[in-house]
């Protein structure tokens, strides 16, 4: 049984909204009583990169009526190639009030609320509270795994979506009436595992088309419309052209709340902030070439010795390391592949390059 639609309508429709709206008025599966129920509804965006971009916007041009924004992250050149809704002129600028901004000009009788704040466990709980459905767009386990547990714990709608190169999933979890995130993937995998989209790369189309289906899949959960994708998974390959639906079923160990909740991910690879950078440490450089060109060298790091990629796991300098990536994952997994002497006097740069910029670091 498909559950009921989720709000009930709210006032009835101004001449300007009738106009604004004409189009989707016209569908039958919407029509006025799901306009005013799109116009009544609260739906927290979390993450305004590019899978946040399509869904603001589409849920904003449709008219729900108040739309949270929330992401820590600011506005960076290599976001544009797929992050569409922040433009050049928003360089250096915080993703919440960026995208608010962009959401503001598209329809400005929607209210937008940014939280330009990263979500943990203290934060979620008030914030779930002042929202009707949330639409996970995030780009890391720790917050979709936080928002799959906390959502179920109350019963709200999520939505969520994920993108790796040229794939992408998309699904609807709503406890009690189907399957959540955990019964897709029912534990975070390990750091590093998985790689992000700085060292993968990321087809923006493929962006688009997930972050659009995740817009539907909001405006269908609220009006009460069409078929959900409750049970479903979703999957695009934009290369080989391909669409597949996979059905997953309720795994008893996370509607029993048996798996842990999730507050954070936590490697539990050694760790080391920049400002516990002292005793002159070795940085180890492990991005690849178009990383580095796009970013710039670390001045005083060295790179992986020739070969190392290819199974010599030695000539590493002598002393204390630090390895470094873009963001972290990536050096705390590979802490894990040194060899036992090397894993003794290395650690990995908890945020990576961005960890060390944010701090005063400049690029060579």
């Amino acid at each position: 049984m498909r559950p009921p639609p989720l709000l009930e309508p709210g006032p009835d429709l101004t001449p300007d909204q009738v106009r604004r709206y004409a189009r989707q008025l016209r569908l039958p599966e919407i029509g006025r009583e799901g306009q005013r129920r799109l116009l009544a509804a609260r739906v927290l965006v979390v993450g305004a990169g590019g899978l946040g971009s399509p869904v603001l916007q589409y849920l904003a041009a449709a008219g729900v009526g108040t739309l949270g924004v929330v992401d820590d992250d600011v506005v960076e050149e290599s976001n544009l190639q797929r992050q569409v809704v922040h433009t050049t002129a928003d360089l250096g600028s915080a993703k919440a009030g960026s995208a608010a901004r962009a959401v503001a000009a598209l329809n400005p009788s929607v209210r937008v609320v940014p939280h330009p704040f990263r979500l943990d466990g203290t934060s979620i709980g008030e914030l779930l509270a002042a929202y009707d459905l949330v639409v996970d767009g995030s780009d890391n386990f720790a917050t979709r795994f936080l928002l799959d547990d906390r959502c179920r714990a109350v019963g709200l709608p999520l939505v969520w979506g994920a993108v790796l190169a040229g794939a992408g999933q998309v699904s609807l979890a709503w406890a009690p009436h189907g399957p959540t995130y955990r019964d897709v993937v029912p534990e975070p995998p390990p750091p590093g595992s998985v790689p992000a989209c700085s060292e993968a790369g990321v087809l923006g189309p493929t962006v688009a088309t997930i972050g659009s289906l995740m817009a539907a899949e909001v405006l269908k959960v609220v009006t009460g419309s069409g078929e959900l994708l409750l049970g479903r998974v979703l999957v695009l390959d934009s290369f080989a052209a391909t669409v597949r639906t996979l059905t997953v079923g309720v795994d008893p160990r996370a509607a029993a709340g048996r798996g842990p909740a999730v507050t954070a991910v936590r490697p539990a690879t050694p760790e080391i902030d920049v400002a516990d950078l002292g005793g002159n440490p070795t940085l180890v450089d492990v991005r690849d070439e178009i990383e580095v060109e796009v970013d710039g060298e670390i001045p005083g790091a060295v790179r992986l010795p020739p070969g190392w990629w290819e199974g010599d796991r030695g000539g590493l300098p002598p002393g204390r390391l630090v390895l470094v990536c873009s963001g972290g994952a990536r050096s705390a997994a590979l802490w894990a592949e040194l060899d036992p002497a090397d894993r003794d006097r290395t650690a990995s740069l908890r945020g990576g390059l961005r960890a060390w910029r944010a701090a005063g670091g400049r690029a060579g």
